[in-house]
């Protein structure tokens, strides 16, 4: 796996998704197993006081995975995993929202999501090392299939402004590996990747035949679990939101904003590229405000 950006999660060591992610570190898991440190990770604060049939409906997998799970992390059970869970992360259990009605619940879920992105970017080094990689990239390719297409749109609109030559690719099929050998060939060094569930075969088939090429694959992901991990160089987790029907990413949507403040920073001539807009902008009156 590449640098998937865990440290990000462990300088906040004093949070309990903080902590549970250290305990993950170093370990090869099944993609079930890392289903369920995905959801522990999301429910940090009340992990503890669950038991293995509750964690178990939590990830959506069977009682005796959870069980393979806490043997696979070097313990002789799940309950001695928690034991060792309530020591090393103690934590109250989250506030109770039963009051709250489904819409509020999902509201208050994705609050959690970015106070839990808050915490990763207390270490600000992944971030500006992203920032380096794609402001330095000529061109840029930006991935994002089917749930992520919108987030990488919403990236490569703002990163226009500032950047000389971003290349967008957020449509799949048989020219998605073209566009990434012409990216490439016109000296391209770097891939900015959204990845979201559910995560399709293309994306990671892409990344994978991106770093083939020669590219850095940086990508912003649901968690450091998923699937792309494997084929990511620097991978920044943000959570999505599965209260409701469809996944809801307002942290995701965040932390590109967060990526594009650090590729400005690299970039000495953004500030004028802006300025340069603003004005050409008042002169078409392009907008109405």
């Amino acid at each position: 796996m590449g640098d998937t950006g865990v440290e990000s999660d462990t300088s906040v060591s004093d949070s309990p998704a903080g902590r549970l992610q250290s305990l993950f570190e170093g370990h090869r898991l099944t993609p079930t197993q890392r289903r369920i440190a995905h959801s522990m990770v999301r429910s940090a604060a009340d992990v503890p006081f669950l038991s293995s049939v509750e964690l178990a409906e939590l990830a959506g997998v069977s009682q005796p995975s959870v069980t393979r799970f806490a043997v696979a992390l070097g313990f002789d059970g799940y309950p001695a995993l928690r034991r060792h869970l309530r020591e090393v992360a103690p934590a109250e259990p989250a506030a109770d929202t039963a009051s709250y009605n489904e819409y509020q619940q999902a509201v208050e879920a994705e609050i959690e999501n970015l106070r839990h992105l808050a915490a990763v970017l207390a270490d600000p080094r992944p971030v500006a090392r992203a920032g380096r990689l794609l402001a330095a990239s000529r061109p840029l390719p930006v991935l994002g299939l089917r749930a992520a297409a919108s987030q990488a749109y919403g990236f490569a609109y703002f990163a226009a402004k500032v950047h000389p030559d971003v290349r967008l690719l957020h449509e799949g099929g048989t020219m998605l590996q073209d566009r990434i050998d012409a990216a490439v060939r016109a000296g391209a060094t770097a891939l900015l990747c959204f990845a979201l569930p559910r995560h399709p075969r293309e994306v990671v088939d892409a990344l994978g035949y991106a770093k083939e090429a020669g590219l850095t694959v940086v990508t912003v992901a649901d968690s450091a679990f998923a699937p792309v991990a494997k084929v990511s160089d620097l991978l920044l987790p943000a959570a999505v939101g599965t209260g409701l029907a469809f996944d809801t990413a307002c942290a995701p949507m965040l932390l590109g904003r967060v990526l594009l403040e650090a590729m400005c920073d690299d970039l000495p001539d953004a500030q004028a590229r802006l300025e340069q807009f603003d004005a050409r902008a008042a002169v078409r009156g392009l907008f109405v405000d």
